[in-house]
C-alpha cells in the first residue's frame, strides 16, 4: 500500500477577492457631530467633503453613499437614521466597505459598537477607523476595539455628566431656556417670552369653563364647537390635552424645573421626578396668562374631583364615586342624616311627572340605611337656595366678610406659630454644613458619629416636612382669599341676575347644601359662612 503523502496549498488571500477585484469596491462612508452649534456644522461640513473625495478619487473604490447624521448623539443608534440606513444596505449586499473618522464617530456605546462590528464582519464587510488605524478585516482580536470604544462611551458619561451638572446648578440660580412650543408663549423682541394673545383667551375659556363645573370632556365639546384650533393646530382636542393646559404652571407666570430625569444614560429613558432629585419653582418668571390664585383653585379642583369618595359605604348600584358636572347640586347636596349624596330623580305619578332629590342611601337599600331622609321637590330647592342667595346680597354682606376676616386671621394666627420658610431654610443648611463635616471624620467606624449622622439626618427631614406644610397652609389661604373675594365680587356685581336658578352660580359660590329636614336646609357659601334656609 503506497504512503500517504499531504500537501500542503499556500494561503492565497487575493483569491478569495477575486470577485471583488474583478469589480470596484462599494466604499461607504459613514460621519457624525453631536451638537447643531455652528463650530461642529463646520466639521460634519469637512468631513462630508473628505470622504467624497477620497473615495471618488480611489481607482479601486466606487461612491456607495456618504451617511451623515448632523445634531445627533452617538449614545444610542435607535434615533440615527442614517446610521441605521447605512447598516440595512449593508444587509441587502450593497456595501462592501465602511470608512469612519473614529470609534468615537461610530458609535460611543460599547456593546454597539462591537454588535455592529461583528454583523458587518459576518457579512463581509470590513470597517476603517482612520484615527485608530484598526481595519476590522485584518484585526485577530476584539480587545483593542473594546478598549477604545470603552474610552469613547467614558468620554460621552463624562461630557453628558458636565453638561447635567452645567443645568442644573443653572437650575439653582432661575437660568434655564424657555421651551416654546409654538402656542400660548412666542419670543418677543427682547428675547423674553410674550403672550400671544389668541390662545391667552383659549386658555382663559378652559380655565374659567373648569371651574363653572364643566367637565373635561364638555369643555372639549365646546372647544370643537367653537371651531377653536387645538395646540397642535387640529381641529379636534382631546381630554388630555385639556388636562395638560390646567395642570401647566407656566400659564400662572410661574416655571416649575427638573419635572422628568433620565435615569439611565445609555439607554436614555426619561422618568418623572417623584423625589428622587430637587425641583426648583420659579414665581413670576413671565407674563401670567391666568392669576396664580385661580390656577391654584384649578389644582385643588382636580384634586377633588379625583379624591371623590364613593356615594356611600355599601356597594353602589350607580357609580357615584365619578365625578359629575351636569348638576351642581350633585355635587353639593348632602344628607343630614347619614352624610350621602342626593341624587336628581324623575317620578311619574299618573302620567304627571316630578323632579325630586332624594337620598343615595335610601333610595337603593331603603329605609334601614336611611331612614329620616326626605325627598325635595326640585323646584322648592332651586328656590330655597335663591332667596338664601338674595338675602345675602341684599343684607348680610359684612356678615360674610367678617366671617372671611375671621377666617384669614385664624390662618396668619397659624403661620406665626410656627417659624417662617427663611428661618427653617437657613437652619437646614447649619444642619447639613455640619453633616458634611461629620461625614469627612466617619471614615473609619464611630458608633458615636454615626448616631450623631442619623439625628442630623431626622432632623434635616423634619425641618424639610415643617417647610413643605408651611409653604401649602399659606398657598390655601392664598386661595382661600381669593375664593372669598371672588364670592363677594360675585354677589356685588350690578349686573347679577338673581330671578333664576343658575347651575354655574352655585357652583362658584356654594361649598355644601346639607339637608336638616323637610323644612329646612344649611347652606355654607365658599369662604365658610352659612345660612340656614326654609323649604317652602
Amino acid at each position: 500500500m503506497p504512503q500517504k503523502v499531504v500537501m500542503e496549498i499556500p494561503a492565497n488571500p487575493m483569491l478569495g477577492d477575486l470577485r471583488k477585484r474583478k469589480r470596484k469596491l462599494r466604499v461607504a462612508a459613514y460621519c457624525r457631530v453631536s451638537t447643531e452649534e455652528e463650530e461642529q456644522q463646520n466639521s460634519f461640513e469637512v468631513q462630508v467633503d473628505y470622504y467624497t473625495e477620497k473615495i471618488t478619487h480611489h481607482d479601486g473604490w466606487q461612491l456607495a453613499g456618504i451617511f451623515a447624521d448632523d445634531g445627533i448623539s452617538g449614545v444610542r443608534t435607535k434615533k440615527r437614521d442614517q446610521f441605521n440606513e447605512m447598516i440595512g444596505l449593508c444587509r441587502k449586499k450593497k456595501i462592501d466597505l465602511i470608512l469612519t473618522k473614529s470609534i468615537s464617530r461610530f458609535a460611543r456605546n460599547t456593546l454597539d459598537c462591537i454588535k455592529h462590528v461583528r454583523i458587518l464582519k459576518s457579512w463581509g464587510i470590513p470597517v476603517i477607523f482612520e484615527k485608530e488605524n484598526i481595519d476590522t478585516s485584518n484585526m485577530n482580536s476584539e480587545m483593542i476595539l473594546t478598549c477604545l470604544s470603552s474610552f469613547a462611551q467614558a468620554e460621552s458619561e463624562s461630557i453628558s455628566g458636565n453638561v447635567t451638572k452645567g443645568i442644573r446648578m443653572g437650575y439653582k440660580q432661575g437660568r434655564f431656556a424657555f421651551r416654546y412650543t409654538g402656542f400660548a408663549f412666542q419670543k418677543g423682541p427682547d428675547g423674553e417670552p410674550e403672550i400671544i394673545p389668541k390662545d391667552a383667551q383659549t386658555i382663559r375659556m378652559i380655565a374659567r369653563e373648569f371651574l363653572n363645573g364643566d367637565s373635561l370632556k364638555g369643555i372639549k365639546e365646546k372647544l370643537e364647537k367653537a371651531s377653536i384650533p387645538s395646540p397642535a393646530g387640529e381641529s379636534k382636542w382631546t381630554t388630555q390635552t385639556i388636562l395638560r393646559i390646567l395642570q401647566n404652571e407656566k400659564y400662572a407666570g410661574d416655571v416649575l424645573l427638573q419635572k422628568t430625569y433620565t435615569s439611565d444614560f445609555l439607554e436614555g429613558k426619561v422618568k418623572k421626578n417623584n423625589g428622587e432629585l430637587p425641583q426648583y419653582y420659579i414665581k413670576d418668571n413671565h407674563p401670567a396668562i391666568i392669576p396664580r390664585e385661580m390656577f391654584f383653585q384649578i389644582q385643588e379642583e382636580l384634586a377633588r374631583r379625583r379624591s371623590k369618595k364613593p356615594a356611600n359605604t355599601k356597594k353602589a348600584k350607580t357609580n357615584r364615586g365619578r365625578f359629575t358636572s351636569k348638576y351642581a347640586l350633585s355635587e353639593r347636596l348632602v344628607c343630614g342624616d347619614c352624610g350621602c349624596y342626593f341624587r336628581r330623580v324623575t317620578w311619574n305619578i299618573h302620567g304627571r311627572k316630578q323632579i325630586v332629590w332624594r337620598c343615595i342611601n335610601r333610595l337603593e337599600f331603603g329605609p334601614k340605611s336611611c331612614g329620616n331622609s326626605p325627598s325635595l321637590e326640585e323646584a322648592a330647592l332651586h328656590t330655597a337656595i335663591m332667596e338664601a342667595i338674595r338675602s345675602l346680597v341684599h343684607g348680610q354682606q359684612e356678615e360674610m366678610a367678617a366671617a372671611l376676616q375671621d377666617t384669614l386671621i385664624q390662618c396668619i394666627a397659624g403661620e406665626k406659630e410656627e417659624a417662617s420658610p427663611i428661618v427653617i431654610e437657613n437652619k437646614i443648611k447649619e444642619l447639613e454644613t455640619e453633616f458634611d463635616r461629620l461625614l469627612v471624620l466617619a471614615v473609619d467606624e464611630n458608633d458615636i458619629i454615626d448616631y450623631k449622622l442619623k439625628q442630623i439626618s431626622e432632623a434635616i427631614l423634619k425641618l424639610k416636612q415643617q417647610k413643605k406644610r408651611i409653604e401649602y397652609t399659606a398657598e390655601r389661604s392664598e386661595v382661600m382669599e381669593s375664593k372669598t373675594k371672588e364670592v363677594m365680587g360675585i354677589i356685588s356685581a350690578e349686573d347679577l341676575d338673581l330671578t333664576e336658578y343658575s347651575d354655574a352660580l352655585v357652583y362658584r359660590i356654594i361649598e355644601r347644601i346639607t339637608v336638616l329636614s323637610k323644612e329646612k336646609i344649611r347652606i355654607r357659601f365658599v369662604g365658610g359662612f352659612e345660612i340656614t334656609q326654609p323649604l317652602h
